[in-house]
């Protein structure tokens, strides 16, 4: 089947539109606030640093400063700190990821939420340079993915609610909760399956988060369409 070309916009615009929302990073007024760059080097920091971190390999300020030619305090103000800089290479990734997980879903109403939600954590799970990341800085990936310390879990909470809003406009979805507290338990969902092994010592499964996911959205109430 054929998505519906507004569904696709919408699902797959909540990956940056989610960026533009608060708390912001001095990278995120770069990225994505829909204007030509100023300043070419946040961007060409971006890059270098996500190659590290595509290779498996921490990113260092000081050694990132000095591949780019520049001192640390130039670093800083271009990208902000450490945590701030890791966060946006690791939310450009997602935004690819979800893209492709928009791009590939199968069906309508829950089961295309089911299908997009499945593709992107079982890509999530599945990605080596993820998770040497996460069993490199292990406490400080878990603050910064999974609480307000970061940006990451109210940018995820906002993906999953755009997603939500676009199926309620293509299909008339129900939700069991509000459109935002229902994104919260899917991020919730997602969170405790694609980081098990660090949070209880098990297996990661994106197969199990789906069908938790299912279960939530399979028997909606009429009273949260929000529409």
């Amino acid at each position: 089947m054929t998505a519906n070309p507004t569904w696709s916009r919408l699902a797959a615009g909540a990956a940056v539109d989610s960026a533009r929302r608060e708390p912001y990073t001095r990278l995120s007024l770069e990225l994505y606030a829909g204007q030509e760059p100023r300043n070419a080097g946040p961007r060409r920091a971006l890059r270098v640093a996500r190659r590290e971190f595509l290779a498996g390999e921490r990113v260092d300020m000081g050694a990132l400063a000095a591949k780019l030619g520049v001192d640390r305090a130039t670093l800083f103000r271009w990208v902000g700190n450490r945590d701030e800089l890791v966060s946006e290479v690791i939310w450009s990734l997602c935004v690819r990821t979800w893209e492709g997980a928009v791009r590939g879903a199968e069906g309508t109403g829950v089961t295309r939420v089911v299908s997009v939600f499945h593709a992107f954590s079982s890509a999530v799970i599945e990605a080596g340079f993820f998770r040497a990341y996460l069993r490199r800085e292990r406490d400080r990936a878990l603050r910064l993915l999974t609480t307000r310390a970061g940006v990451h879990q109210t940018r995820v909470i906002a993906l999953f609610e755009g997603l939500l809003d676009a199926e309620q406009v293509s299909s008339g979805l129900r939700l069991p909760l509000p459109v935002r507290d229902t994104a919260y338990v899917i991020t919730r969902i997602a969170e405790s399956f694609i980081y098990a092994d660090l949070i209880v010592g098990e297996e990661p499964d994106a197969a199990k988060a789906a069908a938790a996911v299912g279960a939530l959205l399979g028997s909606g109430s009429p009273e949260w369409t929000d529409r």
